[in-house]
């Protein structure tokens, strides 16, 4: 009986140890933008950069992929977020390197190869801007489920774009995993972006 329980306790303290010793055991700290891992959406895009070459999100693997559909005449959510993920990089330090914003505009007619090309440079030479005709924009925009729409100005090239106020985030293996709302904190930028660089 005594040989018969000491067998079972040295066979919980195995079991003990091998669940300790599990990494998969210990929970993830949760990510602060909406976890959307495994959606069937905004798999994939094939648009032009501004040097006319195709672009496919498998350009980007190895990197932490940000996708954000906007325009360059956007007066807020635009270049404020282009701002954060600048400074996301910068915080990021060495890992910096390894994260890669893709702006995606819903303005082709207006945003030109060379204006997408001096505004992305503003922000920082490696974020890469893509672009195509209306109605591909339009496709590759419902494939991710972004919304955009034009609303007509006071003159017929003052019009303003409603747009999805969010971006895409893609781990290194490119596969999609966050949705990140507008507003949120470089902070919890960069605490989500460490998690799918580690």
């Amino acid at each position: 009986m005594m040989m018969r329980r000491l067998a079972v306790l040295t066979v919980c303290a195995a079991l003990g140890l091998l669940a300790a010793c599990d990494p998969a055991d210990k929970p993830a700290e949760p990510f602060k933008g909406i976890d959307i891992t495994g959606a069937d959406y905004a798999r994939d895009f094939a648009l032009s950069d501004v040097e006319g070459h195709p672009r496919t999100l498998a350009d980007f693997k190895g990197k932490a992929t940000v996708v954000f559909f906007g325009y360059t005449q956007c007066p807020d959510v635009c270049p404020t977020t282009m701002a954060e993920l600048a400074a996301v990089k910068k915080q990021l330090g060495a890992d910096g390197d390894k994260l890669q914003a893709v702006f995606i505009t819903v303005d082709p007619e207006r945003d030109t190869p060379e204006i997408l090309k001096a505004y992305m440079s503003s922000f920082d030479p490696s974020f890469v801007a893509l672009r195509s005709t209306p109605e591909q924009t339009q496709a590759v925009a419902k494939s991710f489920k972004a919304f955009f729409r034009k609303v007509p100005g006071k003159a017929a090239d003052s019009y303003t774009m409603d747009h999805t106020a969010g971006a895409y985030v893609y781990d290194p293996q490119g596969r999609l995993r966050l949705f990140v709302r507008y507003g949120q904190p470089i902070e919890a930028w960069v605490a989500d972006l460490k998690q799918l660089l580690a």
